[in-house]
């Protein structure tokens, strides 16, 4: 079983490009999506085998998440309980048998770290929400989590030690997520590998340098792991500033 997830910076755009033959040569059985910038009455979607779920942003071309499965799913929630975060589209939850699938758009802290303070009370809210998932079935959490944990996960560590997504408050953060019962997939396969990431920067044309950050993830409950099979970097697929992750289960 594959699942995939894919930061799409605005999913009209990426359809305009290669969404589709994305989704048709990958055939994920589940496909999360993040940064959609649509609501639902804007765009309709011809992917008739998929269920399709939205969360969109109360502002119109703006944030929001997205979960296509080709199984219903058993339930599906689109809060979690604050308005801010809620009204911007950045949780998305469906419910299968064995496991809930918790689809996130983290807050960006923002230039200056304007949003940093309230970054951090959104990490607070979505790792007592997962933690509170966890305790009827194991959780698989995936999406753009904005941040690079270590610095293997980022090109240029050393510059970037007070910039959005790369601060110590954020990375303690996502340390503590994984201290509280979480597994970073991919660092869990390839818990050495250099150079392996997810988003570069348009401005600077990073991609052709491969200057780059990990910064989207597949993370497990602890308990859930021996189902995993594999986790990877889609780095080929073009089309947004960021490239697809995916978690292959047994």
């Amino acid at each position: 079983m594959k699942l995939i997830s894919w930061n799409v910076n605005g999913l009209r755009a990426v359809i305009n490009k290669n969404f589709m033959d994305v989704v048709i040569d990958e055939d994920p059985d589940i496909l999360c999506l993040q940064e959609i910038k649509v609501q639902d009455h804007q765009l309709e979607l011809n992917l008739p085998q998929y269920h399709i779920y939205w969360n969109s942003a109360k502002r119109k071309g703006y944030s929001g998440t997205m979960t296509l499965s080709k199984k219903p799913a058993l339930s599906v929630s689109t809060t979690i309980g604050d308005p801010r975060f809620d009204d911007e589209g950045r949780v998305l939850t469906t419910e299968f048998e064995d496991y809930y699938l918790v689809n996130v758009y983290t807050p960006n802290s923002k230039r200056e770290l304007e949003r940093l303070d309230e970054r951090m009370e959104f990490e607070d809210l979505l790792r007592g929400y997962l933690l509170g998932l966890n305790e009827s079935k194991p959780v698989i959490l995936c999406g753009d989590l904005n941040v690079a944990h270590k610095e293997i996960d980022l090109k240029n560590p050393a510059s970037n030690q007070r910039n959005a997504g790369f601060t110590i408050e954020e990375r303690d953060r996502f340390t503590q997520l994984l201290n509280a019962g979480f597994v970073d997939t991919f660092r869990h396969f390839y818990p050495d590998v250099t150079d392996a990431y997810t988003w570069w920067s348009y401005i600077t044309r990073a991609r052709s340098r491969n200057a780059g950050w990990r910064i989207d993830y597949f993370v497990v409950s602890e308990d859930f792991l021996p189902h995993v099979a594999d986790a990877g970097i889609c780095a080929s697929i073009m089309g947004s500033d960021h490239c697809p992750v995916s978690l292959l289960l047994k």
